[in-house]
């Protein structure tokens, strides 16, 4: 019973919200992961019918001295009506599930009928439909082959250049991040031997936008800084971009997710990266050792809304509260804004990249905006990089009526799930320019109400607090208003 006792503890975690469902199967126990992992999905699948016929069978009500927890019989009760049984051996938690076999199977069979259903499958939580349309990307990672060599490779395999929408086995070459490969969404490379091997990345496209936007030196003096590194896709890309030369510092504080982080950088060949299990927040910008960063990308926590093809949608509620939805997210961009003042202290930092993979204004333009008009910005003469220097073919950009001045947008880089071939995404750029292109004090007092109140957001855990300032009378527009 261990092994059910394992999934449903998983499933406690889910439902306290402790992070992902990628993340938080990603620490199960290695022995029994891929097993725990697939009874935890397609459990999350069938949750609320599962749910409606452990009520309708009255089982937590009769067996509520063996039944202590819901998610424990979700698990054993989805195995009885959808895997051929319980799998464990013979005790009294798995007999007090088998006493109502009968039962709970009639009320399976009641509820196929009144929703219509004419098979199992039907009564599953579908994905998002607009997964289907994001091909599989692939990143070949250049620090251990080339473009050319990858290409022979799958046309070796079997593969033909087309389109990768209309055939399993084609694939195509990306417009606009180099190095990047189309396939099928259906392709699958996790038994690949370049997979394997290291030589390629299982990748997003919007996701390689920011590393291409930061576009770090490749010298061996260049010292770049990965802010929130794990699980390593970014910090892989800025390697490679970096050709293996120079520093990258790349920051992960979860010490789980560091172990990961630290398996990819190794099976991707990368020599230049120093791995530190540190909070980015709590590094001091005039350290010696840091004083010399010139690059800095951030890809902090966020909503996650952007992602169509994830997992999470198994998590989503039918009718979600929305002054809980605005009141974390406001969190979450109070954390962000953090994230990006502390970066402009650092005294030669010259670029710097800020992404989200949400789709939500709070998080994006409006963080950005807060950040221009903040005091770090004013006095490290940081504005958005110009239009050319961002993805300037990308054609979907920021929100006008959500940035301080219309023509911001321009630097800005959206991506749309279901309109872009990509998942839903953020990318802002900000450079140091000369002192006498600083921030108009007026322009930074007309907003800087709207700073304020993202610096007020509530606590996220694990940023050291921060003193709040005076909140001015004058103004009462915010930034963290909800959408």
């Amino acid at each position: 019973m261990n092994f059910y006792f394992e999934a449903a503890k998983t499933l406690d975690r889910l439902d306290a919200k402790q992070g992902s469902i990628k993340g938080i199967l990603a620490t199960l126990p290695e022995k029994d992961r891929k097993r725990t992992a697939a009874l935890v999905i397609e459990t999350l699948k069938y949750k609320y019918v599962l749910a409606d016929i452990i009520k309708e069978a009255k089982l937590m009500a009769e067996e509520r001295k063996k039944l202590t927890s819901l998610n424990l019989a979700l698990v054993l009760v989805h195995d009885v009506l959808l895997a051929g049984g319980i799998q464990a051996g013979d005790g009294p938690i798995k007999q007090a599930v088998l006493r109502h076999k009968t039962r709970l199977h009639g009320e399976f069979q009641k509820l196929k009928i009144k929703r219509g259903a004419t098979s199992n499958l039907e009564l599953a939580q579908a994905g998002d439909a607009r997964a289907a349309q994001i091909p599989r990307y692939v990143r070949v990672n250049t620090t251990m082959w080339s473009l050319d060599d990858a290409v022979k490779y799958f046309l070796a395999q079997g593969f033909s250049l087309g389109a990768p929408l209309e055939s399993t086995k084609a694939f195509a070459q990306d417009a606009h991040i180099p190095n990047l490969l189309l396939f099928s969404p259906q392709t699958t490379f996790h038994a690949d031997a370049a997979y394997k091997s290291g030589k390629l990345i299982l990748q997003d496209k919007a996701s390689c936008f920011p590393a291409l936007v930061l576009a770090p030196p490749a010298r061996k003096d260049a010292v770049v800084i990965d802010a929130t590194a794990a699980p390593g896709n970014k910090t892989t890309h800025l390697c490679a971009l970096m050709r293996n030369l120079g520093k990258l510092y790349a920051f992960e504080r979860d010490r789980k997710r560091f172990g990961t982080l630290t398996m990819m950088l190794a099976k991707a060949g990368c020599k230049n990266v120093e791995p530190m299990n540190t909070d980015f927040l709590t590094v001091d910008p005039l350290d010696p050792k840091f004083a010399k960063v010139t690059h800095i990308l951030l890809d902090p926590s966020c909503s996650g809304s952007g992602i169509v093809n994830r997992l999470d949608h198994l998590l989503e509620t039918e009718e979600e509260n929305q002054e809980a939805h605005d009141d974390r997210l406001a969190k979450l961009a109070a954390f962000q804004l953090m994230m990006i003042k502390h970066a402009m202290k650092f005294p030669k930092a010259s670029r710097i990249v800020y992404s989200t993979c949400s789709v939500h204004a709070t998080e994006n333009e409006r963080v950005v905006r807060a950040a221009l008009l903040s005091d770090e910005a004013v006095a490290g003469a940081f504005r958005l990089a110009p239009r050319e220097d961002v993805l300037p073919t990308w054609q979907r950009r920021g929100m006008p009526e959500e940035t301080a001045d219309p023509d911001d947008a321009a630097s800005l880089i959206r991506c749309s799930p279901g309109e872009d071939a990509t998942n839903g995404f953020f990318v802002s750029c900000f450079m140091r320019c000369t002192a006498e292109a600083k921030v108009p004090n007026k322009r930074k007092a007309e907003a800087q109400d709207e700073e304020e109140e993202v610096q007020e957001g509530a606590e996220v855990a694990g940023p050291p607090k921060r003193k709040k300032k005076k909140k001015s009378k004058s103004k009462q527009k915010s930034v963290v208003a909800p959408s």
